[in-house]
């Protein structure tokens, strides 16, 4: 096994080969972003169970391997993309695999004029202002390693500009597909999704995997919400059991704007999500959803933080878990209501199932307040199936599995009717009575 100095010495080493695979970008301004980046990186400890925001997580499974910084290039063909589409192909589609962007495998419906939708390596090509403005402006390398790893070796991901005004009706779908053989790699994709005053636009942010091998998945997204915009992002993680991810997502709420987030994952041997809302404005709205259904020895994380930094502000969110076979969870919730956050509205609630006696979950939500005049409340449970219910159902002539799949699948349900894209609904209403045998 890697000790802590081989793992951060392993990235710091192979840069060079990192930056031979840019092809001259070296000397731009933007790579003088990466240089820091790295440098910050290699100043930071890696996080240990010693840290309270890692209390739970150990790292130890990650750091063993040694993961290529450059992917393997992958053949993949339209049919292998279509598997994981959920619609009749009528909404916006990008397409990266191992990393990279495959204009081949993408398509973009008429998009309204000046809205800019596509690879965040083209951006950077072009040095896009948007991008320049925005890139790591909420998502700050100082203080987190993987994000600090994720904005050295910033090649490529997914760019989405919608400006002032622009309403974008169909959903915007980006998938992620890693394909996979006998070398392990790291992906590190960088998104940046800017929603500009009074603008509207749906995103699905959709990572996969084909084959079973290792890999890493170290992503990062910032999200900026302009003054009374609406941006509905959904993030979809369906990942072989081999593969370990690790995200941070940070969004920025300006007056008035509207920001809903639902986080469905399956996959992974290893993951973890960090998830901060921060309002700037006063009069915003967010919602946070979560849905995490892991088994045999997987383990999931979900860190969350919404900043009430403004007032007459109003956030709700809500995670459900459901563990079965040795499966390990985390939900570590906080809300933080500043002193000038007055008139602020707050509900934070998670529940988790777990359908084995040795199966964990760890839950800590937490409300830190700091102003007088506010409503907020918080809540956690943690249990097995209501056996009531279940006998309820039985006494109606409904067999043992039976049973417990339908109370499953409407729990997990719950969660998912709050999405508006019905065929993504049908999606995941599928996955889930085939996890359960419904």
């Amino acid at each position: 096994m890697m000790s802590n100095i081989d793992f951060k010495e392993w990235f710091i080493s192979n840069y060079k080969t990192f930056e031979k695979s840019l092809n001259g970008e070296k000397t731009t301004s933007f790579h003088q972003i990466r240089k820091e980046a790295l440098s910050k990186f290699s100043e930071m400890n890696l996080p240990t169970t010693k840290d309270e925001e890692w209390k739970y997580t150990n790292i130890s499974p990650i750091i063993k391997h040694n993961f290529s910084v450059i992917p393997h290039k992958a053949d993949l063909s339209t049919e292998e993309v279509n598997n994981f589409l959920f619609d009749k192909l009528e909404h916006h589609l990008l397409v990266f695999v191992n990393g990279e962007f495959r204009n081949d495998l993408s398509r973009l419906n008429d998009l309204p004029s000046s809205v800019e939708v596509g690879s965040l390596s083209d951006a950077i090509k072009k040095n896009h202002p948007a991008l320049m403005k925005h890139f790591g402006k909420y998502a700050e390398d100082s203080h987190n390693l993987f994000t600090a790893l994720n904005s050295a070796y910033t090649k490529d991901g997914a760019f989405v500009f919608v400006p002032k005004g622009k309403i974008v009706e169909e959903p915007i779908h980006i998938i992620f597909i890693n394909k996979t053989t006998q070398d392990k790699f790291v992906t590190q994709p960088r998104n940046l999704f800017i929603a500009e005053d009074n603008s509207k636009v749906t995103v699905i942010e959709h990572y996969t995997s084909i084959g079973d091998g290792v890999y890493l998945n170290n992503t990062v997204t910032e999200m900026f919400v302009g003054e009374n915009a609406n941006l509905d992002h959904i993030k979809l993680q369906e990942e072989s059991k081999k593969s370990f991810h690790i995200s941070r997502m940070e969004v920025d709420q300006e007056r008035s704007s509207n920001f809903s987030s639902h986080l469905i994952s399956t996959g992974a041997e290893f993951s973890r999500n960090e998830f901060t809302t921060r309002f700037n404005g006063e009069g915003g709205e967010s919602m946070l959803n979560g849905l995490f259904m892991i088994d045999d020895e997987q383990f999931f994380d979900a860190h969350t933080m919404i900043d009430h930094a403004k007032p007459y502000c109003n956030s709700y969110e809500h995670y459900k878990g459901i563990l079965q076979d040795k499966a390990r969870g985390v939900f570590n919730g906080k809300v933080m209501v500043r002193p000038d956050a007055q008139k602020t509205n707050a509900f934070q609630e998670n529940n988790s199932i777990l359908l084995s006696d040795d199966a964990v979950m760890n839950s800590k939500p937490q409300l830190e307040i700091f102003a007088d005049d506010v409503k907020c409340s918080h809540g956690a449970t943690v249990g097995k199936l209501d056996e009531e219910a279940k006998f309820y159902l039985k006494t109606r002539g409904i067999g043992e599995e039976a049973a417990t799949a339908m109370l499953i699948h409407a729990f997990a349900s719950d969660v998912i009717k709050s999405i508006r894209i019905e065929a993504l609904r049908d999606y995941l209403e599928e996955i889930i009575s085939k996890r359960f045998n419904q």
